[in-house]
Formats: structure tokens, C-alpha cells, sequence
């Protein structure tokens, strides 16, 4: 009977993989949502980024255009230009459309930022199971969801409430090396090229990831001329998934030859591409060395094209004034190299891409015997290591890493937990198999950091993240609503939090297309008070709201001792701001602007 049930059991797990990891996916999504319920019910959307797609997505059911993607309440009239798609505001939108009849607009918004974050989790779950299946074992897969769970910051971009378009280009990523693997080619090359017209129809920040995958098809198809099916499925489909993303998303923003998104600059890039690597795909020379040749040929052509006719894109992508980018761009946080980062900061992100790459070499190595998982584990190491090595550049590249790290892991898991777990001392068996756990997946990180007291954060940063926390909060913000809707000049990093809980509007956002206004705010604050005043009254401001001790303001008083902020911080009074009556236990000042 036991074996019979065995025997039984391991077949199916192999059958039903698909059916069962979204099973598993169902599961943790629940669990999830319990868990974070309270977050769920305050609407913490902790992130910018996140406010301002909740507020995208509350002026489309408003019936804003479609391709209108301003937000009339950041820098009003104007608007505030956001470049951004449509594309996540889906999803979004239609569970709100879904539950308002039944539960109302405020809890229809709360359960839909709740929910669905979890979404692409099930793409990205996917994705990394048939990837683990078809190059570690068929019966491994589990082990791609038990370590995606184990990642720390990839998993976070899943989490209720993180609403941006993160998880979904995690999801395409995790798609496209799924891709890369695929023993079919044609469904392989197709499957990378519409993860990467997708993943570039929400945004950009993933093209470095995009291009890298494009490259791996093509130098599959140098070393082996049988991988042309693979190249010319992914050709037609990156082209014409990238012309039919621009077709159905581009904004009106976007139409224009900007270097941020996907515009008539990137997509005329994804188009040229696609057309030359078809071409190659259908001659396909014979010999391996005409085409290397003939793909280094294409490449010159396309960056030399590039190059020649969208100079303005070779700088800083955002196209930013030198001002914006010393004062702002260039010290955002996530944007700095890991090494630059705090080593309580960088040493959980790198924990676990690092045992991917010595298990995606090992496995590698392993394979060398075999022709196709050869190719296949070559294909997903170097891509590993190209996101690895992107934490060299920016660590927001950290949740790729991560993500991209589960096959390596989940080969060394395979190949190291079988033999602690049948070593004859019961020592090796329990303490072994679980301290092997806990290192591959990178969880001794965490140990790490509780043992040592490395960059333990400072009373001074406590306090900071404290404010910053508590000023972004319901309860924080909701009192404001007593007030008449008026212009609010604030930081810019509470602009758009501001705007989602209360019925005000602000002048700037973190976003990049809005320098002048950026810049205005940061004038105001560290210019004298007529020069404050000035530009409050420029941009029609009748309210000043501050967070004493936000992260935003430090910068104000460090870099100007004497200016505007840090003379109000100080408590000295001016006669054109009246302070305006907060709750006494608030973490925000308010006043009157005369």
C-alpha cells in the first residue's frame, strides 16, 4: 500500500507541477493577505511610487483618457507629467470595478491594493518552477518556490499594497529565463520576446535585462545554427509585442522621442532589432564563425543607429538639468552601487545571488557532459551573473539578482540536501541538513546581522525613520481633510501620499519629467524666506505642511544652515505662515500662508 501510494505520488508531482505550484501560489497569497490585513485596512502604501499608481488608476475610473497619464493634483493646473503606462493599472482597476458594488470605493481600493500585488507572483512562481524542472529534475520544482520565499527583497516587491509595476517586471523576468531554458525553441524564443515587450511596455528598467536576453539568444544561435527557430520566434515577437505595447499604451507623453520609456526612440531600437535578427535567423550560415560575424555586424549597425539618430539619449536617460541631478537624482539611495550601501544593507541583498552563481557554476559544470542541458545552464548562469553584476551599478538591481538566483540554489540544494540527509550520523542529518538549508538560501544573513553589530542604526536614524514613518500614516494625514481643498506646498517625497489620503493638492513628486518643480521645492526650502514665500505664491500655495525629522528635511538643514527650513525647524515665527491646529499628538506642522 505504501509503495503503491509512493509510487503514485511522484508522478503526479511531476504531471501536475503547474497545477499544483498555483495551488501553492493560492496558498501563500492567502496567507499573505492575512498576514498584512491591518497594512491592508490603513492603506499603507509605503512607497511613492505606489501612491502615485493608486492615484493613476483612481483618475482613469474618474474617466481621465487613457492616454492621459498627468496627475492634475501634483503642480495643478499644469499637472504632473508621469511616464509611466497603463499596462499595471489593469489589473488594479478591475478588482476595484469588482468589489465596489459590494463593499464600497474605500474598501474595494484597499482589498484591490492588497490583492493585487499578488498577481504576478503566480507568473514568477511559474517561471522559476519550469525553469528548476527542466534543468535540475523534474521532481525539483518545489524547490524553486521554497527559495523564492527565502529571498528578502525580491519577495518584497510581491507584498500587499506594493502596487507599482515591480513584481510584474519580476514576473517577465522570471519568464524570460524560463525562456532562455526551454527546450523548444521556438516556444522558448517566443515566450523571452513577449516578456521582454511587456517588461518594456511597462517601463524601462529593465531594458539592461532585455538586451541581456537578446544577446544570449543570439550567441546560442552562433554556437548552434539548429537554435535559428528560437531567434527568428523571438525577433518577431519582441517587435511586434514592443509596436503593439506602444500602439495600446504609449501616452501622449510618451509619443514624443524621449529616452525614459518606451518611445518612438526605443521602439524604432526593438523594431530594427527584431528585423535584423530575423534576417540572420533566415539565412543562418553554416559556419559558426560568419555568424559571429554577421551578429556583431547587426550590433554596430543597430548601436551605431542609435548613436546617430537619438544623441540625446547617450547621457543620463532621464535628461535632467545638472542641477536636479547633484541636488536630487544623482543621491537617490537605491540608485548607488552596493558596495556604497551599508553593510547591514548590502549583505542580505548579495547573500543569496552570490550561492546562486556557485550553484548555477557547479551545475554547469555538471552538465558540460550533456549537450542541451549544457546550453541550458549556459544560458541561465550567464544571466545570473549579468544581474548579479548589475548590484555593481545600481543596487535597486537586487530583486533580478535574487529572483534569478533560485535555479543556481535550487541546484546546489538538490545536489548537497540528499547527501546530509542520508549521511549515517544523525548529527549531520538534522544539524547538517538544516545549516545547509540555511546557507544556501541565504538566510544566514539575517543571523548575521542579529550577532553583529555592524552599522546598527544610530538613535539620530532611529528618530529619523521613526518621523518618516509616522508623518505618511491615515491617522497622520486624515485630519487635514477637515481643511478646505487647497494647494499644499510640502517635501516631495510626501507630496504624493499626501494627495491619496486627503482631498489637497501638492506641488512635486519624485519623478524626474518635473524638475522645474522639484527644484522649486527644494529653492523654497533652502532659499531665504522671501525667496520661499515667493515661490509658494508662484505656484498658487495657500497651506505648509513639514514632517519635523523626515528623512527629506535633514537634507534641507544640512545643506542650508540658514535657510527657510531650517529657521522654521528652529521654531522662529513669520508673519505670512499662521500656524494652522493639528491634533496635539501629530507628527505634522501646519500653516497658513499669507
Amino acid at each position: 500500500m505504501t509503495k503503491r501510494a509512493g509510487s503514485s505520488f511522484l508522478p503526479a508531482l511531476d504531471r501536475h507541477w503547474l497545477r499544483l505550484t498555483l495551488v501553492a501560489w493560492a496558498v501563500i497569497a492567502l496567507w499573505y493577505i492575512g498576514q498584512r490585513w491591518a497594512a491592508i485596512q490603513w492603506l499603507s502604501l509605503g512607497d511613492t511610487d505606489d501612491n502615485m499608481r493608486l492615484m493613476q488608476v483612481r483618475a482613469l475610473l474618474d474617466g481621465q483618457g487613457w492616454y492621459d497619464l498627468r496627475n492634475y493634483r501634483l503642480n495643478p493646473p499644469a499637472g504632473f507629467n508621469i511616464h509611466w503606462t497603463r499596462l499595471v493599472d489593469l489589473p488594479i482597476a478591475a478588482l476595484i470595478l469588482i468589489l465596489r458594488p459590494f463593499l464600497g470605493t474605500g474598501e474595494a481600493e484597499r482589498l484591490a491594493c492588497g490583492i493585487a500585488p499578488l498577481l504576478p507572483l503566480s507568473l514568477a512562481l511559474v517561471g522559476l518552477a519550469a525553469t528548476v524542472r527542466r534543468l535540475v529534475a523534474p521532481l525539483a520544482w518545489p524547490l524553486a518556490i521554497v527559495f523564492m520565499l527565502c529571498s528578502t527583497v525580491g519577495l518584497m516587491m510581491f507584498m500587499p499594497d506594493r502596487i507599482d509595476h515591480h513584481g510584474w517586471q519580476l514576473a517577465m523576468l522570471s519568464l524570460t529565463v524560463a525562456g532562455l531554458c526551454d527546450p523548444r525553441g521556438a516556444r522558448g524564443g517566443a515566450i523571452v520576446g513577449i516578456a521582454s515587450a511587456v517588461s518594456l511596455t511597462i517601463g524601462l528598467e529593465m531594458l539592461p535585462y532585455a538586451v541581456m536576453a537578446g544577446a544570449i539568444i543570439a550567441l546560442r544561435w552562433v554556437w548552434q545554427a539548429e537554435s535559428r527557430d528560437r531567434l527568428a520566434a523571438y525577433a518577431l515577437t519582441l517587435a511586434g509585442g514592443s509596436a503593439a505595447g506602444f500602439a495600446a499604451f504609449a501616452s501622449y507623453d510618451n509619443r514624443v522621442p524621449r529616452c525614459d520609456a518606451l518611445t518612438p526612440v526605443w521602439l524604432s531600437v526593438m523594431v530594427m532589432a527584431g528585423a535584423f535578427l530575423l534576417v540572420l535567423a533566415m539565412i543562418s550560415p553554416q559556419r559558426r564563425e560568419v555568424r559571429l560575424a554577421l551578429a556583431i555586424a547587426a550590433g554596430v549597425v543597430i548601436a551605431g543607429a542609435f548613436a546617430l539618430v537619438f544623441p540625446q539619449c547617450l547621457g543620463r536617460p532621464e535628461q535632467v538639468s545638472d542641477e536636479l541631478y547633484r541636488n536630487w537624482l544623482g543621491n537617490i539611495r537605491e540608485a548607488k552601487p552596493i558596495f556604497k550601501h551599508p553593510f547591514r544593507v548590502g549583505f542580505p541583498v548579495a547573500a543569496l545571488p552570490v550561492m546562486g552563481l556557485i550553484g548555477a557554476g557547479i551545475a554547469t559544470w555538471r552538465a558540460r557532459r550533456t549537450p542541451e542541458a549544457l546550453l541550458g545552464w549556459a544560458c541561465v548562469s550567464l544571466f545570473a551573473t549579468f544581474a548579479a553584476a548589475m548590484l555593481l551599478w545600481q543596487i535597486r538591481a537586487g530583486p533580478a539578482a535574487q529572483l534569478l538566483a533560485v535555479p543556481g540554489v535550487a541546484a546546489l540544494a538538490w545536489i548537497t540536501l540528499p547527501w546530509l540527509l542520508g549521511n549515517r550520523s544523525v548529527f549531520v542529518r538534522v544539524f547538517g541538513t538544516v545549516g545547509g538549508f540555511v546557507l544556501i538560501s541565504g538566510l544566514f544573513s539575517g543571523l548575521v546581522l542579529k550577532w553583529t553589530p555592524i552599522d546598527k542604526p544610530s538613535p539620530y536614524v532611529n528618530r529619523v525613520n521613526k518621523a518618516s514613518g509616522r508623518c505618511v500614516t491615515l491617522p497622520a494625514m486624515q485630519p487635514l481633510d477637515r481643511l478646505p481643498a487647497q494647494t499644499v506646498f510640502t517635501f516631495v517625497d510626501l507630496g504624493p501620499r499626501l494627495i491619496t489620503l486627503t482631498h489637497h493638492s501638492a506641488i512635486a513628486g519624485p519623478y524626474h519629467r518635473n524638475g522645474d518643480a522639484i527644484l522649486d521645492v527644494q529653492h523654497a526650502f533652502t532659499g531665504s524666506p522671501e525667496e520661499a514665500r515667493a515661490i509658494m505664491k508662484r505656484h498658487g500655495a495657500t497651506l505648509l505642511l513639514v514632517c519635523p525629522n523626515m528623512a527629506e528635511s535633514t537634507i534641507y538643514r544640512a545643506r542650508a544652515p540658514g535657510g527657510f527650513y531650517s529657521r522654521l525647524a528652529s521654531n522662529e515665527k513669520f508673519p505670512w505662515l499662521v500656524p494652522v491646529p493639528l491634533p496635539r499628538n501629530s507628527p505634522l506642522r501646519a500653516f497658513r500662508i499669507e
